[in-house]
């Protein structure tokens, strides 16, 4: 209008805008919805995941009778209606001291590593150790690997190596699942969490870790996931049955385990 000298009419006719659409006066709906907002927060702040529903039928319990769209539309202009996230807490966690059995299958760790395939493809691997005597149980290589997975994994191992009394990992969401979580309390299986930030509480398998990295995914360009596993598959059995380790005498993992097994020794393992 100010550039063109034209008129209301002929303005608004040009910008497809009705002349009762550039008369109306703006509306703060957040004055005007106040009251509504007010509700809507004492719900959710009580109630953080409770659905549009259930706040409606809770606001109208409470002696309000909003219309449902207006107090719908107010919720939604709140932004409730999005999924709220909200940051999971770590609970407190006890110092994990490194008290290292002389016998098999009293403690596992457990852990995760990541790398990449050739072609870019991001894949993790789930490494499982027996601290006792060192000895590496599977190493599962996937794209994926969700608690339920890790569930699959410990009954293949339970099936040929019975269970431990505990395991020790830190707090990834896999090893605090609800799953993970109910399938170690059915078989009396205590959980060690380490301290968050604290990887040297699970220091045997992050050794071991290394080692697997020096040795394994950083020697080789891996074409699939099917070559990964045949490869650590592989580097198991030679780590087990062939690797002297110094910790253990100079004697490979399963040598070790089948001595203290048949000789019932007590030995000393070096920290």
């Amino acid at each position: 209008m100010a550039k063109h000298k034209l008129s209301v009419s002929k303005a608004c006719g040009c910008m497809s805008l009705s002349k009762a659409a550039y008369y109306k006066q703006g509306v703060d709906w957040q004055k005007r919805d106040a009251p509504v907002i007010k509700a809507l927060n004492t719900i959710v702040e009580q109630h953080g995941r409770w659905g549009f529903w259930k706040c409606y039928r809770r606001i109208r319990l409470d002696g309000y009778f909003w219309n449902h769209k207006r107090v719908y539309r107010v919720y939604r202009a709140m932004g409730l209606n999005l999924k709220r996230r909200t940051k999971k807490r770590v609970p407190v966690r006890k110092r994990q001291g490194m008290e290292v059995p002389n016998i098999p299958n009293m403690i596992w760790s457990l852990d995760f590593m990541n790398d990449a395939l050739y072609s870019g493809r991001r894949f993790r691997t789930l490494n499982v150790l027996d601290e006792g005597v060192r000895e590496a149980l599977n190493i599962v290589v996937d794209t994926s690997l969700p608690a339920a997975r890790l569930v699959r994994v410990m009954e293949e191992i339970k099936e040929w190596r019975g269970l431990p009394m505990a395991i020790r990992c830190d707090n990834g969401p896999e090893l605090t699942s609800g799953s993970f979580v109910d399938w170690c309390t059915e078989h009396n299986i205590e959980i060690l969490y380490i301290q968050p930030g604290k990887p040297a509480q699970n220091a045997y398998i992050e050794r071991f870790n290394r080692t697997f990295r020096e040795e394994v995914l950083d020697a080789y360009l891996f074409e699939n996931l099917e070559q990964a596993q045949t490869i650590a598959n592989d580097w198991i059995k030679d780590y087990n049955e062939r690797r002297p380790h110094e910790s253990l005498g100079g004697l490979p993992p399963s040598m070790f385990r089948k001595m203290v097994m048949s000789e019932g020794s007590t030995l000393q393992l070096s920290t």
